[in-house]
């Protein structure tokens, strides 16, 4: 039984290659987001708040921000997700700025781009959360909150989306927030459908 259970479990070189692809996946869809003028939930939605309020990097203020969940992603969660975590956050700040250099987008479909975008984000964010690992901030909440009471991340993450992103009414324009919260369905929906408890564990 523990041979068995030993295989299933993800070797460094898989995890390594979930983490690069994963963060790939993300911030090609927060590339997309940026592009359209939107919004999304989580630490990455405060991040581009601040990045559209101050013209501060996305990326610089996204790491920054993930900083004071490392402690409950430790305590909770354990070492080697705090890690992981602590890894894919960096790469996403520093492909959120690398990304743009590859990539342009000369015509974008608002809402096309808003749901490939939020099934880019969530796809990534599964790849993550399949190897034990996540973007941090609300994403360690959730998946604590999971692991701990079985409640459903994605349904969760939707709520706490959501309202952020109405949060944002401040600051733009009643299109792009009926857009983001669009997107942060389509990102949510993807991972309440294929992430839930007692069948996919991030633990």
């Amino acid at each position: 039984m523990v041979d068995s259970q030993a295989e299933l479990q993800h070797r460094p070189h898989e995890d390594l290659a979930a983490l690069i692809t994963g963060t790939l996946f993300v911030s090609l869809g927060v590339v997309m987001f940026k592009h359209l003028g939107l919004l999304t939930g989580g630490t990455a939605g405060v991040a581009f708040l601040v990045h559209y309020a101050t013209g501060w990097n996305f990326g610089l203020v996204f790491f920054v921000i993930n900083l004071p969940f490392y402690g409950l992603a430790w305590k909770r969660m354990g070492k080697a997700f705090t890690f992981k975590t602590f890894a894919s956050v960096g790469l996403l700040a520093a492909l959120s700025n690398l990304v743009p250099q590859w990539v342009h987008f000369d015509g974008l479909s608002p809402v096309f781009g808003t749901i490939l975008g939020g099934l880019l984000m969530g796809t990534g964010m599964l790849i993550l959360f399949r190897h034990r690992a996540s973007l941090g901030g609300f994403n360690v909440l959730v998946l604590y909150l999971q692991e701990r009471h079985g409640w459903r991340a994605g349904r969760l993450q939707m709520g706490l989306d959501c309202t952020i992103v109405l949060g944002a009414m401040a600051l733009t324009d009643w299109q792009h927030i009926a857009l983001s919260i669009l997107g942060a369905v389509v990102l949510n929906q993807t991972l309440a459908a294929n992430h839930r408890a007692g069948r996919y564990m991030a633990m």
